[in-house]
Protein backbone atom coordinates (compact mmCIF):
# COMPACT_ATOMS: atom_id res chain seq x y z
CA UNK A 1 0.00 0.00 0.00
CA UNK A 2 2.94 2.53 0.74
CA UNK A 3 4.16 1.60 -2.34
CA UNK A 4 1.13 2.34 -4.42
CA UNK A 5 0.41 5.77 -2.26
CA UNK A 6 4.47 6.54 -3.27
CA UNK A 7 3.87 6.53 -7.05
CA UNK A 8 0.24 7.78 -6.68
CA UNK A 9 1.81 11.11 -5.49
CA UNK A 10 5.26 11.03 -7.40
CA UNK A 11 3.34 12.22 -10.32
CA UNK A 12 1.63 15.00 -8.54
CA UNK A 13 4.80 16.84 -6.94
CA UNK A 14 7.17 15.81 -9.44
CA UNK A 15 4.79 18.20 -12.03
CA UNK A 16 5.74 21.58 -8.44
CA UNK A 17 9.23 20.27 -7.62
CA UNK A 18 11.21 22.78 -9.59
CA UNK A 19 8.77 25.67 -7.76
CA UNK A 20 9.65 23.80 -4.05
CA UNK A 21 13.71 23.27 -5.37
CA UNK A 22 13.81 26.86 -6.03
CA UNK A 23 13.42 28.05 -2.39
CA UNK A 24 11.28 29.25 0.14
CA UNK A 25 9.75 32.98 -0.46
CA UNK A 26 11.21 35.37 1.88
CA UNK A 27 8.72 35.73 4.88
CA UNK A 28 10.39 37.97 7.87
CA UNK A 29 13.04 37.79 10.18
CA UNK A 30 12.48 35.02 11.68
CA UNK A 31 12.09 32.72 9.01
CA UNK A 32 15.14 34.59 7.50
CA UNK A 33 17.07 32.87 10.41
CA UNK A 34 16.17 29.92 10.88
CA UNK A 35 17.39 29.96 7.07
CA UNK A 36 20.45 31.36 8.54
CA UNK A 37 20.79 28.91 11.15
CA UNK A 38 20.56 25.41 9.23
CA UNK A 39 23.60 26.90 6.94
CA UNK A 40 25.40 27.18 10.45
CA UNK A 41 24.52 24.15 11.11
CA UNK A 42 25.80 22.10 8.40
CA UNK A 43 29.00 24.59 8.37
CA UNK A 44 29.37 23.90 11.93
CA UNK A 45 29.80 19.90 12.09
CA UNK A 46 28.60 17.66 14.76
CA UNK A 47 26.07 15.11 15.24
CA UNK A 48 22.65 15.31 15.24
CA UNK A 49 22.09 15.05 18.95
CA UNK A 50 24.32 18.63 19.51
CA UNK A 51 22.47 20.26 16.56
CA UNK A 52 19.23 19.70 18.07
CA UNK A 53 20.03 21.75 21.00
CA UNK A 54 21.67 24.39 18.98
CA UNK A 55 18.61 24.86 17.13
CA UNK A 56 16.40 24.88 19.90
CA UNK A 57 18.40 27.26 21.68
CA UNK A 58 18.18 29.54 18.81
CA UNK A 59 14.42 29.12 18.32
CA UNK A 60 14.01 29.64 22.22
CA UNK A 61 16.33 33.19 22.07
CA UNK A 62 13.70 34.22 18.72
CA UNK A 63 10.57 33.43 20.50
CA UNK A 64 11.19 34.78 23.65
CA UNK A 65 12.58 37.93 21.99
CA UNK A 66 9.49 38.45 19.99
CA UNK A 67 7.28 37.17 22.26
CA UNK A 68 8.49 39.85 24.93
CA UNK A 69 7.41 42.71 22.61
CA UNK A 70 4.08 41.35 21.92
CA UNK A 71 3.56 39.09 25.03
CA UNK A 72 1.12 36.72 23.31
CA UNK A 73 2.33 33.63 24.65
CA UNK A 74 3.69 32.26 27.84
CA UNK A 75 7.51 32.36 27.28
CA UNK A 76 9.82 29.51 27.45
CA UNK A 77 12.27 30.98 29.60
CA UNK A 78 12.81 35.11 29.51
CA UNK A 79 10.11 37.02 31.22
CA UNK A 80 7.57 39.26 28.83
CA UNK A 81 9.89 42.63 29.77
CA UNK A 82 10.77 44.17 26.62
CA UNK A 83 11.06 47.99 26.45
CA UNK A 84 8.43 50.11 25.00
CA UNK A 85 8.76 50.76 21.59
CA UNK A 86 11.37 47.87 20.47
CA UNK A 87 11.39 46.65 17.01
CA UNK A 88 10.43 43.11 17.16
CA UNK A 89 12.38 42.17 14.15
CA UNK A 90 15.38 43.73 15.17
CA UNK A 91 14.95 41.89 18.13
CA UNK A 92 14.27 38.49 16.17
CA UNK A 93 17.62 38.89 14.24
CA UNK A 94 19.67 40.23 17.21
CA UNK A 95 18.50 37.29 19.41
CA UNK A 96 19.53 34.32 16.31
CA UNK A 97 22.91 35.81 15.63
CA UNK A 98 23.92 36.34 19.30
CA UNK A 99 23.26 32.20 19.99
CA UNK A 100 25.01 31.63 16.76
CA UNK A 101 27.92 33.85 16.94
CA UNK A 102 28.38 31.85 20.43
CA UNK A 103 27.80 28.23 19.24
CA UNK A 104 29.78 28.79 16.04
CA UNK A 105 32.38 31.23 16.04
CA UNK A 106 34.60 30.32 13.10
CA UNK A 107 31.07 31.74 11.19
CA UNK A 108 31.09 35.19 12.75
CA UNK A 109 32.58 36.91 9.33
CA UNK A 110 29.34 35.61 7.82
CA UNK A 111 26.89 35.63 10.21
CA UNK A 112 27.92 39.53 11.23
CA UNK A 113 27.41 40.34 7.37
CA UNK A 114 24.21 38.56 7.49
CA UNK A 115 23.02 40.58 11.00
CA UNK A 116 23.81 44.37 9.01
CA UNK A 117 21.86 43.60 5.94
CA UNK A 118 18.72 42.35 8.09
CA UNK A 119 18.98 45.64 10.46
CA UNK A 120 19.53 47.62 7.50
CA UNK A 121 16.48 46.43 5.87
CA UNK A 122 14.17 47.20 8.99
CA UNK A 123 12.46 50.31 8.18
CA UNK A 124 11.64 51.76 11.31
CA UNK A 125 13.32 54.70 13.56
CA UNK A 126 16.56 54.11 15.19
CA UNK A 127 15.12 54.02 18.63
CA UNK A 128 13.06 51.83 17.98
CA UNK A 129 15.78 49.45 16.67
CA UNK A 130 18.28 50.03 19.08
CA UNK A 131 16.07 49.34 21.71
CA UNK A 132 14.77 45.74 19.39
CA UNK A 133 19.02 45.21 19.28
CA UNK A 134 19.02 45.64 22.88
CA UNK A 135 16.07 43.67 24.35
CA UNK A 136 17.57 40.37 21.76
CA UNK A 137 20.85 40.26 23.12
CA UNK A 138 19.35 40.39 26.54
CA UNK A 139 17.27 37.11 25.87
CA UNK A 140 19.47 35.44 23.56
CA UNK A 141 22.33 35.68 26.61
CA UNK A 142 19.64 34.54 29.01
CA UNK A 143 19.21 31.21 26.82
CA UNK A 144 23.05 30.78 26.98
CA UNK A 145 22.93 31.22 30.51
CA UNK A 146 20.26 29.00 31.20
CA UNK A 147 21.54 25.93 28.80
CA UNK A 148 25.06 26.83 30.03
CA UNK A 149 23.77 24.47 33.43
CA UNK A 150 21.67 22.12 31.58
CA UNK A 151 23.78 18.90 31.93
CA UNK A 152 25.88 19.32 28.22
CA UNK A 153 29.03 19.90 30.26
CA UNK A 154 31.10 19.03 31.46
CA UNK A 155 31.97 15.91 29.24
CA UNK A 156 31.11 12.83 31.05
CA UNK A 157 33.70 9.96 30.84
CA UNK A 158 33.63 7.31 28.00
CA UNK A 159 30.85 5.09 28.23
CA UNK A 160 31.60 1.61 27.13
CA UNK A 161 28.42 -0.45 28.09
CA UNK A 162 29.06 -4.34 29.11
CA UNK A 163 29.38 -7.91 27.94
CA UNK A 164 25.98 -9.88 29.25
CA UNK A 165 24.20 -10.55 26.47
CA UNK A 166 21.96 -8.03 25.75
CA UNK A 167 23.46 -5.22 27.26
CA UNK A 168 25.47 -2.52 24.73
CA UNK A 169 28.98 -2.27 23.64
CA UNK A 170 30.72 -0.46 21.33
CA UNK A 171 30.21 -1.32 17.82
CA UNK A 172 33.67 -0.15 17.04
CA UNK A 173 37.05 -0.66 18.44
CA UNK A 174 38.17 2.70 20.60
CA UNK A 175 34.70 4.11 20.04
CA UNK A 176 32.31 4.67 22.96
CA UNK A 177 28.87 5.50 23.91
CA UNK A 178 28.23 8.87 22.20
CA UNK A 179 26.72 12.14 24.05
CA UNK A 180 25.22 10.28 26.88
CA UNK A 181 24.52 13.15 28.91
CA UNK A 182 21.78 13.63 27.17
CA UNK A 183 19.78 11.05 28.67
CA UNK A 184 20.05 12.81 32.15
CA UNK A 185 20.23 16.57 30.56
CA UNK A 186 18.01 19.38 31.29
CA UNK A 187 14.60 19.38 29.06
CA UNK A 188 13.14 22.56 27.11
CA UNK A 189 9.60 21.78 27.82
CA UNK A 190 8.90 18.43 29.01
CA UNK A 191 9.35 17.86 32.87
CA UNK A 192 11.91 15.56 33.26
CA UNK A 193 13.80 13.27 30.79
CA UNK A 194 12.37 9.64 31.75
CA UNK A 195 8.55 11.51 31.83
CA UNK A 196 7.40 9.43 28.45
CA UNK A 197 10.24 6.48 29.41
CA UNK A 198 8.79 3.64 27.40
CA UNK A 199 8.85 -0.23 28.44
CA UNK A 200 11.58 -0.85 27.24
CA UNK A 201 12.93 -3.75 24.55
CA UNK A 202 11.73 -7.07 24.27
CA UNK A 203 12.91 -9.92 26.05
CA UNK A 204 16.09 -12.20 24.83
CA UNK A 205 13.75 -14.56 24.61
CA UNK A 206 10.52 -13.40 23.52
CA UNK A 207 8.58 -14.31 20.37
CA UNK A 208 8.51 -10.34 19.44
CA UNK A 209 12.44 -10.16 20.38
CA UNK A 210 12.85 -13.50 17.49
CA UNK A 211 11.09 -11.43 14.96
CA UNK A 212 12.97 -8.44 15.22
CA UNK A 213 16.04 -10.23 15.16
CA UNK A 214 15.37 -12.05 12.33
CA UNK A 215 13.81 -8.79 10.09
CA UNK A 216 16.90 -6.77 10.80
CA UNK A 217 19.10 -10.17 9.68
CA UNK A 218 17.88 -10.55 6.84
CA UNK A 219 16.85 -7.03 5.55
CA UNK A 220 19.41 -5.10 7.29
CA UNK A 221 22.49 -7.12 5.97
CA UNK A 222 25.24 -5.15 3.77
CA UNK A 223 24.54 -7.83 0.79
CA UNK A 224 20.55 -8.18 1.93
CA UNK A 225 18.72 -9.80 -1.73
CA UNK A 226 15.30 -9.15 -0.11
CA UNK A 227 15.26 -5.30 0.65
CA UNK A 228 14.56 -3.12 -2.77
CA UNK A 229 16.51 -0.79 -4.26
CA UNK A 230 13.78 2.09 -3.14
CA UNK A 231 14.03 0.67 0.27
CA UNK A 232 17.87 1.06 0.43
CA UNK A 233 17.62 4.44 -1.08
CA UNK A 234 15.09 5.24 2.09
CA UNK A 235 18.07 3.93 4.41
CA UNK A 236 20.32 5.79 3.01
CA UNK A 237 18.17 9.09 2.34
CA UNK A 238 17.26 9.76 6.23
CA UNK A 239 21.38 8.61 7.41
CA UNK A 240 22.36 11.89 4.86
CA UNK A 241 21.37 14.16 7.31
CA UNK A 242 19.63 14.59 10.93
CA UNK A 243 16.43 15.26 12.16
CA UNK A 244 16.85 19.24 12.53
CA UNK A 245 18.11 19.27 9.35
CA UNK A 246 15.45 17.19 7.59
CA UNK A 247 12.55 18.37 9.37
CA UNK A 248 13.33 22.27 9.69
CA UNK A 249 13.82 22.75 6.02
CA UNK A 250 10.59 21.35 5.48
CA UNK A 251 8.68 23.42 8.17
CA UNK A 252 9.82 26.54 6.32
CA UNK A 253 9.05 25.39 3.19
CA UNK A 254 5.62 24.72 4.33
CA UNK A 255 4.60 28.04 5.28
CA UNK A 256 6.49 29.91 3.70
CA UNK A 257 3.52 30.66 1.76
CA UNK A 258 0.77 31.27 4.77
CA UNK A 259 -0.04 34.33 5.89
CA UNK A 260 1.48 33.88 9.26
CA UNK A 261 3.00 36.99 11.09
CA UNK A 262 6.22 36.84 12.82
CA UNK A 263 4.98 35.68 16.09
CA UNK A 264 3.29 32.83 14.85
CA UNK A 265 6.11 31.76 12.82
CA UNK A 266 8.54 32.47 16.17
CA UNK A 267 5.76 30.01 18.11
CA UNK A 268 5.58 27.36 15.01
CA UNK A 269 8.88 27.10 14.94
CA UNK A 270 10.39 26.90 18.52
CA UNK A 271 7.67 24.54 19.27
CA UNK A 272 8.92 21.89 16.35
CA UNK A 273 12.52 22.52 17.53
CA UNK A 274 11.92 22.60 21.40
CA UNK A 275 10.06 19.35 20.70
CA UNK A 276 12.76 17.55 18.53
CA UNK A 277 15.20 18.76 21.27
CA UNK A 278 13.17 17.21 24.21
CA UNK A 279 12.64 14.45 22.10
CA UNK A 280 16.04 13.67 22.09
CA UNK A 281 16.47 13.79 25.47
CA UNK A 282 13.77 11.46 26.38
CA UNK A 283 15.23 9.00 23.58
CA UNK A 284 18.59 9.25 24.97
CA UNK A 285 17.36 8.63 28.93
CA UNK A 286 16.09 5.43 27.14
CA UNK A 287 18.82 4.10 25.67
CA UNK A 288 21.14 4.65 28.63
CA UNK A 289 18.39 3.20 30.83
CA UNK A 290 18.12 0.37 28.88
CA UNK A 291 21.81 -0.27 27.63
CA UNK A 292 20.67 -2.83 24.83
CA UNK A 293 22.57 -4.29 22.23
CA UNK A 294 22.48 -3.12 18.17
CA UNK A 295 22.30 -5.47 15.91
CA UNK A 296 25.64 -5.59 14.62
CA UNK A 297 26.40 -7.35 18.38
CA UNK A 298 23.63 -9.52 18.70
CA UNK A 299 23.93 -11.22 15.19
CA UNK A 300 27.89 -11.36 15.55
CA UNK A 301 27.87 -12.85 18.41
CA UNK A 302 24.94 -15.36 18.49
CA UNK A 303 24.89 -16.45 14.98
CA UNK A 304 26.92 -15.03 12.10
CA UNK A 305 30.40 -13.42 13.12
CA UNK A 306 30.79 -12.33 9.16
CA UNK A 307 27.50 -10.39 9.03
CA UNK A 308 27.86 -6.17 8.48
CA UNK A 309 25.25 -3.67 8.45
CA UNK A 310 24.09 -2.07 5.39
CA UNK A 311 26.31 1.11 6.90
CA UNK A 312 27.83 1.93 10.15
CA UNK A 313 26.28 1.31 12.85
CA UNK A 314 25.76 4.72 15.10
CA UNK A 315 27.94 4.59 18.26
CA UNK A 316 25.71 4.55 21.51
CA UNK A 317 22.83 1.93 22.61
CA UNK A 318 20.21 0.64 20.82
CA UNK A 319 16.59 1.65 22.56
CA UNK A 320 14.83 3.50 21.30
CA UNK A 321 15.54 4.95 18.24
CA UNK A 322 16.59 8.47 17.67
CA UNK A 323 15.38 9.24 14.54
CA UNK A 324 11.97 7.79 14.74
CA UNK A 325 11.89 9.32 18.43
CA UNK A 326 13.11 12.85 16.62
CA UNK A 327 11.44 12.53 13.31
CA UNK A 328 8.26 11.40 15.38
CA UNK A 329 8.19 14.70 17.39
CA UNK A 330 8.31 17.11 14.34
CA UNK A 331 5.82 15.11 12.58
CA UNK A 332 3.57 15.55 15.27
CA UNK A 333 4.46 19.20 15.23
CA UNK A 334 3.74 19.60 11.38
CA UNK A 335 0.60 17.46 11.61
CA UNK A 336 -0.64 19.55 14.49
CA UNK A 337 -0.07 22.65 12.11
CA UNK A 338 -1.20 21.66 8.93
CA UNK A 339 -3.38 18.14 9.20
CA UNK A 340 -1.91 14.72 8.83
CA UNK A 341 -2.43 14.27 5.56
CA UNK A 342 -0.45 16.81 3.81
CA UNK A 343 1.58 15.39 0.88
CA UNK A 344 5.21 16.89 0.81
CA UNK A 345 8.85 16.30 -0.33
CA UNK A 346 11.84 16.06 1.50
CA UNK A 347 15.30 16.77 -0.10
CA UNK A 348 17.70 15.66 1.09
CA UNK A 349 20.39 18.97 2.76
CA UNK A 350 23.26 16.51 2.19
CA UNK A 351 22.61 16.15 -1.68
CA UNK A 352 20.41 18.60 -3.55
CA UNK A 353 18.18 16.73 -6.14
CA UNK A 354 18.23 14.11 -3.96
CA UNK A 355 14.45 14.03 -3.00
CA UNK A 356 11.84 11.59 -1.56
CA UNK A 357 7.65 11.84 -1.56
CA UNK A 358 5.10 10.99 1.37
CA UNK A 359 1.41 11.44 1.41
CA UNK A 360 1.45 12.43 5.05
CA UNK A 361 3.39 12.56 7.75
CA UNK A 362 2.51 9.22 9.30
CA UNK A 363 3.73 7.97 6.15
CA UNK A 364 7.00 9.20 6.60
CA UNK A 365 7.48 8.31 10.07
CA UNK A 366 6.72 4.65 8.69
CA UNK A 367 9.37 4.72 6.35
CA UNK A 368 12.18 6.12 9.05
CA UNK A 369 11.15 3.01 11.01
CA UNK A 370 11.94 0.73 7.78
CA UNK A 371 14.93 3.24 6.98
CA UNK A 372 16.55 2.51 10.36
CA UNK A 373 15.93 -1.22 10.52
CA UNK A 374 17.12 -2.06 6.47
CA UNK A 375 20.07 -0.30 7.29
CA UNK A 376 20.86 -2.17 10.09
CA UNK A 377 20.88 -0.08 12.71
CA UNK A 378 17.63 -1.32 14.58
CA UNK A 379 15.24 -3.39 15.67
CA UNK A 380 11.73 -2.94 14.88
CA UNK A 381 10.39 -2.46 18.72
CA UNK A 382 12.82 0.31 19.12
CA UNK A 383 11.71 1.95 15.72
CA UNK A 384 8.21 2.31 16.85
CA UNK A 385 8.17 2.69 20.50
CA UNK A 386 10.70 5.82 19.54
CA UNK A 387 7.92 7.20 17.39
CA UNK A 388 5.09 6.59 20.35
CA UNK A 389 7.47 8.57 22.60
CA UNK A 390 8.56 11.24 19.98
CA UNK A 391 4.80 11.73 19.31
CA UNK A 392 4.08 12.06 23.46
CA UNK A 393 6.37 14.71 23.33
CA UNK A 394 5.62 17.22 20.86
CA UNK A 395 1.99 16.13 22.34
CA UNK A 396 2.92 17.51 25.80
CA UNK A 397 4.82 20.84 24.44
CA UNK A 398 1.64 21.64 22.13
CA UNK A 399 -0.68 21.29 25.17
CA UNK A 400 1.47 23.10 27.76
CA UNK A 401 4.16 25.32 26.38
CA UNK A 402 4.25 28.65 24.72
CA UNK A 403 0.18 28.98 25.22
CA UNK A 404 -1.95 31.83 24.80
CA UNK A 405 -2.19 34.47 27.78
CA UNK A 406 -5.34 35.52 26.91
CA UNK A 407 -6.99 32.26 25.53
CA UNK A 408 -7.15 30.68 22.09
CA UNK A 409 -8.48 33.24 19.18
CA UNK A 410 -8.29 36.39 21.85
Amino acid sequence: MRTYLKRAWRGLLLAVLPLVLAGAVRADEVTDWHEHMLVALAQGGGNSQIKSRNAAMVSAAVFDAVNGIERRYTPIHVPANAPRGASKRAAAVQAAYVVLIDRFPPQAADLSAKRAASLDAIAVDGESLRRGVQWGQFVAEEILKWRSTDGFTPTPPPYTGGTEPGQWRPTSPGVSGAVPQFATMQPWGILAPDQFLPPGPPALDSVQYLADYVEVRLMGSATSTLRTEDETDAARFWESAGPTAHWDRLALDLVADLDTDLSENARYLATLNLAIADAVIACWNSKYTYEFWRPVTAIRLTDDPEWSPLMTTPSHPEYTSGHSCASSAAAAVLADYFGDDTPFMLESPAAPGWVRFYPSFSAAIDEVADARVFAGFHFRTACQDGAILGSDVAGFILENRMQRIHGEGE
